[in-house]
């Protein structure tokens, strides 16, 4: 399957999904430009995603991706989850705030939301993309009914294997580096926390459609190393972060263009599942030797959550869930669209730079 042909796509960029900081803007800006735009809808409700879609389509006439979350229903232990507050409330304290009573699950997952499943058929998005796992069976048929492209996040070979067997067009490889949480389909499995580029190249040899490699890829060399390897184009989240039309946050714009991007840390308390993201002080308390087991995902998030609007409403970001890859320090301060247009050119040079190379006489 040639995923960019079927796709129209003439810049073989994924931008990732990245809920909660992804914008119709932002989406619509790298459409434009011949990439693959995305929003991250795994936080939203129905009727937010139906916004949401249809402000890209006003935005852009070109193929979109939309990307949801298919986790296992947490494991609810009002014992832990007490536990978990007790630890947190000195914290909340600092901040003049009482820790929450008690815990929600804040994200409904695909597999278990009918309304989002229905609104998916209704509204027909052109590329549909999985994070934490797979849908139901029944989800695949009547998305692939729609026409739409399905895609999966992979974090090993027996991930993609997976993916492939369930009916995936095509598999994103996420490497360790990558910024934000790992799509770890079963994160109480070991986890062989593979890099991107030998991910890529196991899955190049392994699988039969189409792969995308994710992970610490934020210019065009990064682009060329991860074709190379057998990749069909790159995605990439914290390449985009600075970008105007993001809905990143002050404190979040601050801590990425610090030495804080030098020193991501892959932490799972911030939300109960293993992310990579900015050290801050929240991320520091993964090294507390009395820090009791956390909640579930994505229980652990709601007091995570709470703890940081306590935080921020005293002017401390200190507590934000600061996604962000390896190659933070790399990242660019530009509109989307030129964005594209730089890592595109960067690309073409390594291209004709190898020609360039390959025509020079030898020495004699």
């Amino acid at each position: 399957m040639d995923i960019l042909a079927q796709l129209g796509l003439t810049v073989p960029v994924f931008q990732a999904p990245m809920a909660g900081v992804a914008t119709p803007h932002l989406a619509a800006e790298v459409s434009n430009v011949g990439g693959l735009g995305a929003l991250g809808l795994g936080a939203a409700k129905p009727e937010q995603a139906r916004s949401l879609i249809a402000d890209v389509r006003a935005r852009t006439d070109r193929p979109f991706n939309v990307n949801f979350f298919v986790h296992q229903a947490p494991k609810r232990d009002p014992e832990r989850e007490a536990r978990w507050l007790e630890w947190l409330a000195p914290i909340f304290a600092e901040y003049g705030e009482r820790a929450p009573e008690k815990l929600s699950s804040p994200y409904t997952s695909l597999q278990d939301d009918p309304e989002m499943m229905a609104l998916l058929l209704e509204v027909k998005p052109p590329v549909v993309s999985f994070h934490f796992g797979l849908p139901p069976a029944s989800c695949v048929t009547a998305l692939k009914q729609t026409g739409a492209v399905l895609l999966a996040t992979v974090t090993s070979p027996a991930e993609a294997l997976a993916a492939e067997a369930a009916g995936m067009d095509g598999v994103i490889a996420q490497g360790v580096e990558a910024g934000g949480h790992r799509g770890l389909f079963d994160p109480d499995a070991p986890d062989d926390t593979l890099g991107t580029l030998p991910l890529v190249r196991l899955l190049s040899r392994q699988c039969h459609g189409p792969v995308i490699a994710a992970g610490g890829i934020m210019d065009g060399a990064g682009l060329a190393a991860a074709l190379d390897l057998g990749a069909v184009a790159a995605q990439m989240g914290t390449a985009f972060l600075l970008c105007p039309e993001t809905a990143l946050e002050e404190g979040y714009r601050k801590t990425l263009i610090g030495q804080a991007a030098f020193h991501t840390r892959l932490v799972s308390l911030i939300s109960g599942r293993p992310a990579r993201g900015l050290p801050n002080r929240f991320t520091a308390l993964a090294d507390s030797p009395d820090k009791p087991p956390c909640p579930d995902y994505p229980v652990a998030y709601d007091a995570g959550k709470a703890l940081a609007r306590a935080a921020r409403a005293q002017g401390d970001a200190g507590f934000g869930a600061y996604w962000a890859g390896q190659g933070a320090p790399l990242v660019r301060a530009l509109p989307a669209g030129r964005l594209m247009r730089e890592i595109l050119a960067e690309y073409q040079d390594i291209l004709k730079q190898r020609v360039r190379d390959v025509q020079r006489p030898p020495h004699v």
